[in-house]
């Protein structure tokens, strides 16, 4: 009899031991079902000096995977200095129909593009304004928008000759775009209409339909406005196209230092 109890012990414990190992995990593991990376950077990493050489490894092998997914024409989740967004290359014609696809976006609603320097600008805009104008805003939380050059891709943004272009006060995403060698199709990583987001989890609706998912935390500015979106297009003119989270500082800049005029609508 104790001989048949200790099997039948042995048994259940088999049992359970093959149902646990065969139960799907959750974060990291289940995305790994899903083709999904969810890569998590160190808050030292996220915005600031590198400290330490294990650091500085683990930036780098994030920066490489999400380059490696971003060349391969997928689209990735980052974060950046308002939101947390979904990116692609922004010459990939083929990637950037994909962030529409995957957002529900509407196709006659413009994408931004990011880049990691303010000379990058010049090749993809025609700038009507100081390169110290630019250097006023940016990096930071600030959309500029200008008449397009000829070398964007002309499947972005179709409908319209003007253009959105970013630089975020976010040493990760500069660093990204400087190792891309071109710029990024960046939006909002939310389903279309819905609330922006300021931590990963608040999208894990998008995960499967993203390569990368880049953990940098919860995003600082809790408000979800945004940057302040401004229309620089016209000489000697400025247009509030969305007040965004920068509104007051950007305004003062344009008006106060640079002398620029508002024109309403």
């Amino acid at each position: 009899m104790k001989s048949l109890c200790h099997l039948a012990v042995n048994l259940i414990k088999s049992r359970r031991a093959h149902s646990s190992a065969a139960a799907p995990r959750h974060g990291t593991e289940m995305c790994k079902e899903l083709k999904t990376k969810v890569l998590r950077l160190s808050p030292l990493n996220c915005n600031g000096p590198l400290v330490s050489a294990e650091a500085q490894t683990d930036a780098a092998d994030i920066l490489s995977c999400t380059v490696k997914a971003l060349k391969e024409g997928h689209v990735v989740a980052v974060p950046t200095d308002t939101l947390y967004g979904v990116a692609c290359l922004a010459q990939n014609s083929e990637a950037v129909r994909k962030i529409y696809d995957i957002k529900g976006r509407n196709e006659q609603k413009p994408l931004a593009i990011c880049v990691g320097e303010i000379q990058d600008i010049y090749k993809f805009c025609k700038v009507a304004v100081k390169r110290e104008l630019l250097a006023d805003l940016l990096p930071g939380p600030v959309t500029l928008v200008f008449e397009r050059s000829d070398t964007l891709n002309a499947d972005l943004n179709p409908f319209t000759s003007l253009v959105g272009v970013r630089i975020p006060d976010y040493a990760f995403m500069r660093r990204l775009c400087q190792m891309c060698e071109e710029p990024l199709a960046l939006t909002s990583a939310n389903i279309s209409a819905h609330t922006s987001t300021v931590a990963v989890h608040e999208f894990q609706e998008l995960w499967p339909k993203l390569a990368v998912v880049v953990d940098g935390g919860p995003i600082g500015d809790q408000r979800r406005l945004g940057s302040t979106v401004v229309d620089l297009s016209v000489h000697s003119k400025y247009r509030i196209i969305r007040p965004g989270c920068a509104f007051s500082s950007t305004r003062n800049v344009l008006e106060h230092k640079h002398g620029l005029s508002e024109v309403s609508g």
